[in-house]
């Protein structure tokens, strides 16, 4: 850490929207030792998407200034569901499901992160917790408290009904920095209400209480609506990277700088006309995940496909059943792409489906299997199959 403690907070806090209290950082960074830095996922799903990595890079630069990093997967947390940002009750996720995702979020987080200098907790050590402990902690807030948070007032007002698992989340979140003794917490925007509600819950237990620093929310690929998977407007750090590429290139050109410079750390060159900043974008965050020649690849399948309108050179091959009868498509589309036949009947009827370039317009559903034999099915803009006989 050779950077002094006011230029160390300036970098740390040059993109970030909140930095509470204010000048604590600064304060913390000229104590002298290694800070205790806390971010914490709940995997309600299985991947790490673009969204995530910006909080994560903030904690990387955590990290390379020298500070411990603690990464905590809510494995607890997850099974009552964040109600942030939400209108109304998240649906329950099955414990298994979040087990399993909990392993792909650890796996992908180092991605970004060194994992030689990550703490990695799991906060069902801490929340499988005595009814007399958790009896201590609901006693730190108030309902009056927990009601000034924005969606939960909203929804109050509303009328929508807010279950008791809902309320205690803030709660079960804020013991996270008790029990790993947290000196700051990073997190999105959305999570200001809760990771300022753990300081309260320190202080309650007799720690110094956090800072906090939250950072802005990336949009989807739609420019809309911020990332997710539920969405469908996302970018998964394990997407293969023609997919990487290909989502990144449907960025509106109006929302093209926030990814610059949320992602990238940087503003696109201005002398580029908005297409080829888009590129240079697609290309760097492509080679961030699978390197420079995959996003090479990456980028040559995209030209192949939009700006060339070619096939391209290997198509895999899908052997369909050979028993004389006509094929129904959805069926086909379905074992073919992995995709759900009501998927594949919509995209039948939007004409996302094409038999050798030509757009199939849904009112056939059945072909006979000698048109199929030998052709080329296209499932929207990138994926695409070599029909066979078995």
């Amino acid at each position: 850490m050779t950077d002094s403690p006011a230029e160390a907070a300036r970098f740390l806090t040059r993109n970030a929207v909140d930095a509470l209290p204010e000048g604590e950082l600064e304060r913390q960074l000229g104590l002298g030792r290694p800070l205790r830095v806390k971010l914490g996922v709940d995997p309600t799903a299985p991947d790490i998407h673009l969204g995530h990595t910006v909080v994560l890079r903030k904690l990387r630069e955590f990290q390379d200034l020298g500070h411990q990093v603690v990464l905590i997967i809510g494995d607890y947390t997850a099974r009552l569901g964040d109600p942030s940002g939400r209108s109304v009750t998240r649906p329950l996720v099955d414990p298994a499901e979040i087990d399993e995702n909990a392993e792909t979020y650890e796996r992908q987080a180092f991605k970004v992160l060194d994992r030689d200098r990550t703490e990695v907790r799991r906060n069902g050590e801490w929340l499988d917790m005595s009814m007399d402990t958790l009896f201590r902690l609901a006693r730190t807030s108030t309902v009056a408290q927990l009601l000034e948070r924005d969606d939960f007032a909203n929804r109050y007002a509303s009328g929508e009904a807010i279950t008791i698992l809902e309320l205690l989340y803030p709660l079960l979140q804020g013991y996270d920095s008790v029990a790993i003794d947290a000196d700051v917490e990073l997190g999105g925007t959305d999570q200001k209400f809760n990771v300022l509600l753990a300081r309260e819950t320190q202080r309650a237990y007799g720690k110094t209480p956090q800072s906090i620093l939250t950072t802005p929310i990336l949009p989807g690929i739609d420019g809309v609506q911020k990332m997710s998977k539920s969405l469908g407007n996302y970018v998964a750090v394990e997407d293969p990277p023609e997919e990487i590429y290909g989502k990144l290139m449907r960025v509106p050109d109006d929302v093209m700088p926030v990814y610059w410079s949320l992602l990238l750390d940087s503003p696109p060159d201005s002398e580029l006309a908005p297409r080829d900043q888009k590129r240079a974008m697609a290309h760097a965050l492509t080679a961030r995940f699978h390197g420079p020649e995959a996003a090479d690849a990456a980028q040559e399948h995209f030209d192949t496909l939009h700006v060339r309108r070619e096939l391209p050179d290997e198509i895999e091959e899908y052997a369909f059943p050979n028993g004389g009868e006509a094929v129904h498509l959805p069926a086909l589309l379905a074992e073919a792409f992995g995709v759900s036949r009501s998927e594949a009947r919509r995209l039948l009827t939007q004409a996302g489906v094409r038999l050798d370039g030509e757009p199939l317009d849904g009112s056939e559903l059945e072909l006979p299997p000698e048109r199929l034999d030998g052709a080329v099915i296209q499932l929207g803009k990138r994926r695409f199959k070599r029909l066979r006989r078995r």
